[in-house]
């Protein structure tokens, strides 16, 4: 493996490097609720924490059993009470992700430099950048961003490890701590099969200096993950008890298909590269180092993700680090050809995109062109967009940057990579400024509870709930404090007031006499769900 110094500032393409990093980083943090799927158990531990609750063991509202351990949610309750003058909770815990986004462009940088040559760590940070599957995941208050900075952190100390074993084993001890006591055993997993397997499989990595490595990494981290259990156990037995068992008893999932069916978009431009890296590379991957690395760290993260991790598609980050690690390596060495056609691809997808999303604000704006304003208004729920300036400079600086990046820059290999980083980030900044608001009233739970929790009587006992989701229970609590009984849970209709959740498609349930109905709603663009309460008439 190559050992080069990369001199910070050397050239405007390090400059480049570090602004667009500090754009995608930064926007989209901030500026819109939290939303269903990803942040509403996030959201509800974080205010938890804020309340009071345990700071060892912080649970969601209503909830009886540990989702992971604490360090990612701290860190987000940090940021909340740190930024509360200036943001809403929401808001100042989801900018906490700048420290974890952070290190993960660093870590992945690094890797790419280390396992290859200067300047490739670049190449590296800017297909990270670029890869769809990550900008969709980042912005979202979510532990598995605080484990994929931990695994990209652990997967640069192993490369690390054959040039610098001391420096590498307090990284990799590190990483194995902050995985677990932000994420549980995944991090662990994955990196520890990995290192184990290494040298078990290759003679490269069956070396004095690599058991060091190992050993002092572990002796790094086991006192972090045992006092941390050990509180547990002392403290919250029970939660520790069910913790456990929960983990020993998730190795069932079966979804390897799925994980690398969703690599064909999540992990592009990485994939085609990391591929066209396999061809190239074909008759060393066995016999080099580097190689060795990314098949090893590859095999073991589809492994456990395929039979632990739910089908989702979050759960796929750890897939990206090899494949990034790869294509990096490939770019200097792509045909002609190919270059241009992946440049021009990317310029064109992302001239498309900028110029909808410019094209829907103008409409929303103006009122024309009158048929994609009707289609927003549709989508979005909303008939009027104010004018922002701060958005509207932002996504005008942004978009002139790219238009004179496509105009000036020369096309080589390289650019091939930043110009397809230029155009996700300034995809994304569109669609966080101009859209956001739309976007947000497509998703956002608040108003509608807000208008519930108007609507609630003065003097009432409780609150029964019937299809209610969990991740609305929460938000509902989020918004309003209020903390109703799922009917599912109690199986007893014993409180005065009773939510009901209708789904198209499913016929309504319609309470007895002795209920009065005395609000209705839902989200404006929503046209699945809607809500109903009722009183209880004495």
């Amino acid at each position: 493996m190559s050992t080069p110094r990369a001199r910070v500032g050397d050239s405007v393409k390090t400059q480049l490097l570090l602004l667009l990093c500090a754009i995608w980083v930064v926007i989209g943090l901030t500026g819109h609720a939290p939303w269903k799927h990803l942040e509403a158990t996030s959201i509800s531990i974080v205010k938890s924490i804020l309340d009071g609750g345990s700071m060892l063991a912080p649970l969601a509202s209503g909830s009886a059993s540990l989702e992971t351990p604490p360090l990612y949610y701290l860190s987000a309750a940090l940021g909340a009470n740190v930024l509360s003058p200036l943001m809403d909770i929401h808001d100042g815990a989801r900018f906490m992700n700048v420290l974890w986004l952070s290190i993960i462009l660093l870590m992945v940088g690094m890797t790419g430099r280390e396992l290859w040559s200067r300047g490739v760590g670049r190449h590296a940070t800017f297909i990270m950048i670029g890869t769809i599957g990550l900008v969709m995941s980042a912005h979202s208050l979510t532990a598995e961003i605080a484990s994929l900075a931990s695994t990209a952190t652990g997967f640069y100390a192993l490369a690390l490890s054959k040039r610098r074993p001391w420096r590498a084993s307090g990284l990799f001890g590190a990483a194995i701590a902050v995985g677990f006591l932000s994420f549980g055993f995944m991090p662990i997993l994955i990196l520890m099969s990995t290192a184990l397997i290494l040298p078990l499989l290759f003679k490269a990595w069956r070396s004095q200096s690599f058991i060091k490595f190992l050993g002092t990494s572990i002796l790094i981290a086991s006192p972090l993950i045992i006092v941390w259990l050990g509180m547990l156990h002392y403290y919250k037995p029970l939660l520790y008890s069910h913790w456990w068992h929960k983990n020993l008893h998730s190795f069932h999932q079966m979804n390897y298909l799925y994980f690398l069916r969703i690599l064909t978009w999540y992990a592009w431009p990485a994939l085609p590269l990391s591929l066209l890296g396999l061809w190239r590379y074909r008759k060393q991957l066995l016999y080099k180092p580097k190689f060795q690395l990314m098949m090893v760290f590859f095999t073991c993260s589809i492994f456990f993700l395929g039979i632990v991790a739910p089908a989702k598609d979050i759960n796929a980050l750890p897939l990206l680090l090899p494949l990034v690690a790869l294509g990096a390596g490939t770019v200097e060495h792509l045909k002609r050809g190919i270059a241009a056609a992946l440049n021009w691809f990317g310029v064109i997808l992302f001239g498309l995109i900028g110029g909808l999303i410019w094209l829907g604000w103008i409409a929303m704006m103006t009122g024309h062109p009158t048929k994609i304003k009707e289609r927003l208004v549709f989508l979005s729920g909303t008939n009027h967009l104010n004018f922002s300036s701060l958005a509207f400079v932002i996504a005008l600086t942004v978009s002139i940057i790219w238009v004179f990046v496509c105009i000036r820059a020369k096309q080589t290999n390289k650019s091939t990579v930043s110009n397809w980083a230029i155009g996700m980030t300034v995809g994304w900044s569109l669609l966080m400024t101009l859209w956001l608001p739309l976007l947000d009233s497509a998703k956002s739970y608040q108003p509608v509870f807000s208008s519930l929790n108007s609507a609630l009587p003065k003097n009432h006992t409780c609150i029964n709930s019937l299809n209610v989701e969990r991740q609305q229970r929460l938000l509902l609590n989020y918004y309003t404090d209020i903390k109703i009984q799922p009917l599912e849970v109690t199986h007893q209709l014993d409180c005065d007031l009773y939510l009901i959740l209708d789904t198209k498609g499913i016929g309504k349930i319609q309470p007895s006499q002795e209920w009065k109905k005395i609000w209705a709603g839902k989200r404006p663009a929503d046209r699945r769900e809607s809500f109903r309460l009722f009183q209880r008439v004495h």
